[in-house]
């Protein structure tokens, strides 16, 4: 009996601590999680993840459009993904509408993708976007893709309600979209606090939860590209190549351990184990330091602000306390002597983030540094970066791409057919003017008609004051 007794503790020992770790590994399940395949009447399957068909009228997303069309691709060697081979077109404002019953930040993306269509010329797709009265697209050209675009964006959603308009530009211009995305954002990812940098200061920044955020940039530092796939919120992060201004004096590093998430740091949904164990760092071998900064260059578009999400673990030192470096936003110093032990609970391989807010100047660049600080060690490493993310903030009229508010765009849209109505308001007023003509000639020839007989007796008038002389 006492060896059953201990058979049977031990099983339940071992079953809680693999029910715990497959907990640390349990998968994101949003509230909200509606994917959409525009314009196909077949629902499609892309990275295990099912989009409905919105032809399927699904009881929590509506469309709204008198003149929309689907259209499916006439090229039989077309091998993308279903979701890219048909399209919704909208040649009038039209709009999807989602029942939202997650309140707060809301991921949106939308897919674009020419089609090869005897019905439209995708050349005369030009169109705005407005997602929640925030102007996410506008003159937005889809006749000139190469190959598939996302847009993504982040909404803070208060009501229960999510509404995504399409706009043409004009008659002649027409409003596609091949897929939409809309999925409950975890608590977590967006906070409502950064750090604004600028030259002159760093100060607190409030407020980010309620703007409207553009993704830039999702970039993996030192590692590969990341698949939708392979990311806890199906996200796309690029390798930093293209960013990197100088790789003298770095090296890329690679961690096959495991990823040591902290309760109240980064987590798996801010970023995935695939991101952090790779990262490009600067490091000592000798008793010299390297007086030396890896950059990061990335085009950007003046007149806004953007947040800045610098991830950092620290997967390459060989103990705590042994890493200290200066990170740099746009050439201001923005953290200095940062401890990456000393913000994770000193653990290695535990993931953190700082976010950034700074603005976007005439340059047309936004530049990330990490350095050696005056704390670095000789013999170790002296700086470390993991990823970076760049999102834009909108601005005070509610947009992310100009000056046009949300309601200008709604009204500007031409009321009935354009071709007709500018001539037939011109013939009506060219006949209002020749009637008012007509009219004043009448008149006039009517005075001269009906005249009557002077009066003899006329006083001399003095024309300078009007009054009669003696």
């Amino acid at each position: 009996m006492e060896f059953l007794h201990r058979n049977f503790v031990l099983t339940l020992f071992l079953l809680s601590i693999f029910t715990l770790t497959a907990l640390s590994y349990t998968f994101f399940s949003p509230v909200d999680n509606y994917l959409i395949d525009c314009g196909s009447t077949l629902d499609s399957t892309v990275d295990n993840r099912l989009f409905i068909s919105d032809s399927s009228r699904f009881k929590s997303h509506w469309l709204s459009s008198t003149r929309s069309f689907s259209l499916k691709s006439n090229n039989p060697f077309d091998v993308s993904p279903g979701i890219y081979q048909t399209a919704r077109v909208f040649t009038k404002p039209s709009r999807y509408e989602f029942e939202i019953k997650d309140k707060g930040t809301h991921m949106v993306r939308l897919h674009f993708h020419n089609l090869s269509s005897s019905k439209f010329d995708f050349n005369d797709a030009q169109f705005h976007v407005l997602v929640n009265g925030f102007v996410v697209l506008s003159d937005f050209i889809g006749g000139n893709l190469d190959s598939p675009k996302v847009m993504e964006y982040l909404i803070w959603v208060e009501t229960g309600r999510l509404v995504i308009t399409f706009v043409p530009i004009c008659k002649s211009k027409f409003a596609y979209v091949n897929a939409i995305e809309v999925i409950s954002a975890p608590k977590d990812l967006i906070v409502d606090t950064a750090q604004y940098v600028s030259s002159e200061k760093i100060e607190q920044f409030d407020g980010l939860v309620e703007q409207a955020l553009e993704v830039v940039y999702r970039v993996n530092v030192g590692g590969p590209k990341v698949t939708p796939f392979n990311d806890t919120l199906w996200r796309t992060w690029v390798p930093d190549n293209d960013f990197l201004k100088s790789s003298f004096g770095s090296k890329r590093v690679y961690f096959s351990g495991r990823i040591r998430y902290q309760v109240g740091g980064a987590s798996r949904e801010v970023g995935p184990d695939n991101v952090y164990n790779t990262a490009r760092v600067i490091k000592s071998t000798n008793a010299s330091i390297p007086d030396v900064n890896i950059t990061w260059v990335f085009p950007v578009k003046g007149g806004f602000k953007y947040l800045v999400r610098l991830h950092f673990c620290d997967i390459a030192s060989i103990s705590i306390a042994l890493l200290y470096f200066n990170v740099y936003v746009n050439g201001n110093l923005a953290y200095k002597d940062l401890d990456l032990s000393g913000v994770t609970n000193y653990v290695l391989a535990a993931p953190f983030y700082a976010d950034y807010v700074v603005d976007g100047d005439s340059s047309g660049v936004l530049t990330v540094s990490v350095g050696p600080s005056n704390m670095s060690y000789a013999y170790g490493i002296d700086g470390i970066l993991n990823a970076v993310e760049i999102m834009k903030l909108n601005n005070s009229m509610g947009s992310l791409v100009g000056d046009l508010p949300a309601e200008f765009i709604l009204k500007s849209w031409p009321r009935g057919n354009i071709h007709v109505l500018v001539p037939l308001i011109a013939a009506v007023c060219l006949l209002v003017i020749l009637s008012l003509v007509m009219r004043r000639r009448m008149t006039g020839l009517k005075d001269s008609v009906m005249w009557s007989k002077l009066p003899m007796e006329v006083p001399n008038v003095n024309v300078k004051s009007g009054s009669p002389q003696p």
